[in-house]
């Protein structure tokens, strides 16, 4: 690889790491995951980088990511993660309890949704991408990107996390 590809890819990695972490971690509820996935995605995208970097290479790895995130939670076996100590619990003003606690509610019910409509609400919602733009990263028509993130929200508002105030569809 020559140079200046080497520079491009590193400029890209730092430039979208921030994002990409933040959509694994919607996607999968866990940082430690959601930086693997992050780092095995910029991994993959290495060797294509070449081809890929010249492309759109902000779409590629947002499909990658997503790609990477559903074959994980297909897996049977997370891993273990051993520690030492076991973590202490944050003690919270009560400005702050509500929106945490609305994060919360919102990371549980953004999990229980299937992965087609978790991927379509997040990619949506948190990325603030278009549907057409949905569409392209997750390989689906636009109509089938209304549909998931239509019966994603109703479901999200069913479970009491969003109210029409918060959210329009």
């Amino acid at each position: 690889m020559r140079r200046e590809d080497e520079a491009a890819f590193r400029d890209f990695a730092l430039a979208q790491w921030p994002g990409l972490t933040r959509l694994a971690y919607l996607l999968v509820s866990d940082a430690g995951h959601a930086e693997d996935i992050v780092q095995t995605v910029l991994a993959k995208m290495w060797p294509v980088w070449g081809r890929v970097g010249q492309e759109a290479p902000e779409a590629y790895a947002r499909k990658a990511l997503v790609n990477t995130a559903t074959s994980w939670r297909r897996r049977r076996w997370h891993g273990e993660r051993p520690t030492e100590l076991l973590p202490e619990r944050a003690n919270y003003d009560d400005e702050h309890a509500p929106r945490l606690s609305d994060r919360a509610a919102l990371s549980t019910a953004l999990r229980a949704l299937p992965p087609r409509q978790r991927s379509a609400v997040v990619l949506r919602f948190a990325e603030d991408l278009s549907e057409q733009q949905v569409a392209a990263a997750l390989n689906y028509s636009v109509g089938t990107v209304k549909s998931l993130t239509s019966r994603g929200l109703a479901r999200l508002r069913e479970d009491g996390v969003l109210n029409d105030e918060r959210t329009t569809a």
